[in-house]
C-alpha cells in the first residue's frame, strides 16, 4: 500500500516549500511523506470510518505548498487515493484485512466490548448488527 503514498509524495515533492527557519530545511518533505503514509494506512485498515480521505490528507499537507499549486495538490491526492480505494474494494474479503489482521465487526456488545464476529464485506457489520448499518444509511440520506 505504500506505493500509493510514495507516488503522491514523488509527484508533489518538487512543489513543497522548504522550512528555511527550522534546523532541517527538508523537514516539510518528511512531514508530507508521513501524512501520505498515515492516510493510506488508515484507508487500508479503517475504511468505514474514513469517510473523506482525500479531504483529510489535503487538510494535513496544504500548509506545505504555495497557494498557486494547491489545486494541483488536491487533484493528485484525489487521483491516487481513488486508485488505492479501488484496489482495496477489489481485494477478496476472506476474513483478513490487507495486512493480514483478522477483521472484526464495527459494533460493540451490550457490555461495551468490541464484537468479535466476522463482518460482512460491504458495510463492516456482522449479521447480528446489520440493523446498525441500516440506521447509518438512513442518517446519510
Amino acid at each position: 500500500m505504500y506505493r500509493f503514498s510514495r507516488a503522491i509524495y514523488r509527484e508533489l515533492s518538487s512543489q513543497i516549500v522548504e522550512d528555511r527557519h527550522g534546523l532541517d530545511p527538508r523537514a516539510n518533505h518528511e512531514r508530507v511523506l508521513r501524512a501520505c503514509e498515515a492516510a493510506i494506512e488508515r484507508l487500508a485498515t479503517d475504511r468505514h470510518y474514513f469517510a473523506k480521505p482525500a479531504r483529510t490528507l489535503f487538510g494535513d499537507v496544504r500548509a506545505y505548498f504555495p497557494m498557486a499549486s494547491q489545486p494541483h495538490v488536491l487533484r493528485v491526492i484525489e487521483r491516487y487515493l481513488g486508485f488505492a480505494d479501488e484496489l482495496l474494494r477489489r481485494q477478496p474479503q476472506n476474513g483478513y484485512d490487507i495486512y493480514g489482521n483478522p477483521l472484526q465487526c464495527r459494533a460493540s456488545t451490550r457490555k461495551g466490548t468490541p464484537c468479535q464476529r466476522m463482518p460482512l464485506p460491504h458495510n463492516g457489520y456482522c449479521p447480528s448488527h446489520q440493523h446498525l448499518a441500516d440506521t447509518e444509511e438512513q442518517l446519510a440520506a
